[in-house]
């Protein structure tokens, strides 16, 4: 337990507890905001604007701001809910004042984009992960929470109240879906990675929010790599992967709790910030899962798989394995990450001011 600093085992049973509570409290608060718009039709207010581009959609929920609804030419006065970062942030402080606090929304705002999370106790939140699926009622979204202590995520915290799924992980002491079952699901054992993998496997990835139309950009060199998986096995000069299924979930805080579940066997993605992935981090290395960078080195076939540092904005995840007849789970996973390296194309997703 080398990561937690000096928080006790007692202090991060009672920071876990805490955490999970939160969790809950906060996502109920986005469901309250999102019940609304089925309980009471007729409002002509748009409740979300947009941001840079016209799929990076701040909801109102999103930012806190206090609303006045008209429904069926009924005035709810008063329908006010404090934005869910605002709760969250104001429940830490409130709880464990020496904490550092980093969040999407009260961070967004800010210029400098160096790296954010330290050796200090940092709480890593992102109120609303799902914008898109969320203004669209689609049930992707969720609530994340994450608490880092010396660059590592010990406890992750991530609720989807819509699908009222709730993950969590602590460090040592196992991740779970709804409190009750261990991740993976599947545990009596735990599959080794498929032998032919990425054939076999579901493969999980995001569009992201470049969708700059310009030769060999982000989207450009995605989509290649989106087909290169999913092209029949020695397709397009033997990078063809024939994956089982390519899922795309909106979330890429879901996107890794679905991987800590089993139920993904590989996310693939560049693009994200501390807030998109710690608490999904935390869970899935807890479940035996493997994170590593998404970019290709030059030997992909030799380089050292090493976990990837929170906020390198590339990320590659394996699912939970056991082992084979004739490798370790561990080095099913690797098999897989290097399989993986060799059909997709590098990404470009700096850090600006780092």
């Amino acid at each position: 337990m080398g990561d937690m600093g000096d928080i006790t085992e007692q202090e991060l049973g009672e920071i876990y507890d805490f955490a999970v509570q939160l969790g809950k409290d906060a996502g109920r608060l986005l469901m309250d905001f999102a019940r609304a718009r089925w309980e009471d039709q007729g409002s002509g207010e748009q409740l979300f604007s947009e941001k840079d581009n016209a799929v990076d959609i701040v909801t109102k929920a999103d930012e806190g701001m206090y609303t006045l609804l008209n429904f069926c030419g009924v005035w709810i006065a008063d329908y006010a809910m404090k934005d869910v970062e605002a709760f969250v942030k104001n429940s830490i402080e409130k709880k464990y004042p020496s904490h550092k606090f980093i969040g999407e929304e009260t961070y967004s705002k800010g210029v400098s984009r160096d790296y954010l999370i330290g050796d200090e106790p940092t709480w890593c939140v992102d109120p609303l992960d799902g914008t898109v699926n969320y203004t669209h009622l689609f049930p992707m979204f969720c609530v994340s929470i994450a608490f880092v202590v010396s660059g590592k995520a010990i406890i992750g915290v991530i609720y989807a109240p819509f699908m009222n799924q709730i993950f969590s992980a602590c460090k040592g002491r196992g991740a779970w879906l709804n409190e009750t079952q261990q991740l993976p699901l599947i545990r009596k054992p735990i599959p080794p990675m498929p032998a032919p993998a990425p054939g076999g496997c579901i493969f999980s990835c995001e569009w992201g929010k470049d969708r700059r139309d310009i030769p060999d950009g982000n989207m450009h060199r995605k989509v290649e790599s989106f087909v290169n998986m999913a092209a029949e096995a020695g397709g397009r000069d033997g990078k063809g992967g024939m994956v089982h299924g390519v899922r795309s979930l909106g979330s890429a805080t879901l996107d890794l709790a679905y991987v800590a579940m089993g139920a993904f066997d590989i996310w693939w993605e560049g693009g994200c910030w501390e807030w998109d992935v710690s608490a999904g981090i935390a869970i899935l290395q807890e479940a035996g899962g493997l994170v590593t960078t998404a970019n290709p080195p030059e030997d992909h076939q030799n380089a050292e798989i090493t976990d990837v540092q929170l906020g390198s904005r590339l990320y590659l995840a394996i699912r939970p394995a056991g082992p084979s007849e004739t490798e370790s789970g561990r080095q099913t996973q690797e098999r897989v990450v290097r399989e993986v390296w060799k059909r997709v194309r590098e990404l470009e997703y700096n850090r600006p001011g780092a």
